[in-house]
């Protein structure tokens, strides 16, 4: 071993709004704000769990087409959709998939369109 993982950046067009969306549903708090062009997303320990770096030519993946490369995403395990997606929807994702094929995910978008999951626990 190395390291340690530091934080999984993310490109976004506008940082603190794509790290407010992820705060809303992850909790934590977001620092710093005045920063336009790096935020990062903290656990309430003060861990570092995800950064948003600005990327003025973002592209919102395809999914399930992949003509733009989804690259990488997020779950986040839930106890049950019923109560994690009002929140979901409350901080301005939507859902994008919740086929029977996949009865233990759904797949969601963030208001950017970058697709995350919510995985049952």
């Amino acid at each position: 071993m190395i390291g340690t993982l530091n934080t999984t950046a993310m490109d976004c067009p506008v940082p603190v709004e794509n790290a407010r969306f992820y705060q809303a549903l992850l909790g934590g708090y977001v620092s710093p704000e005045e920063d336009t062009d790096w935020v990062n997303l903290f656990e309430p320990s003060g861990r570092k769990i995800l950064s948003f770096q600005r990327a003025d030519d973002y592209t919102a993946p395809t999914w399930p087409d992949n003509t733009i490369p989804l690259q990488a995403h997020i779950d986040i395990r839930v106890d049950s959709y019923e109560d994690a997606e009002p929140a979901v929807q409350a901080a301005g994702g939507k859902l994008i998939d919740d086929s029977d094929e996949h009865p233990d995910f759904r797949v969601y978008a963030d208001p950017i369109g970058r697709p995350f999951c919510l995985v049952l626990s």
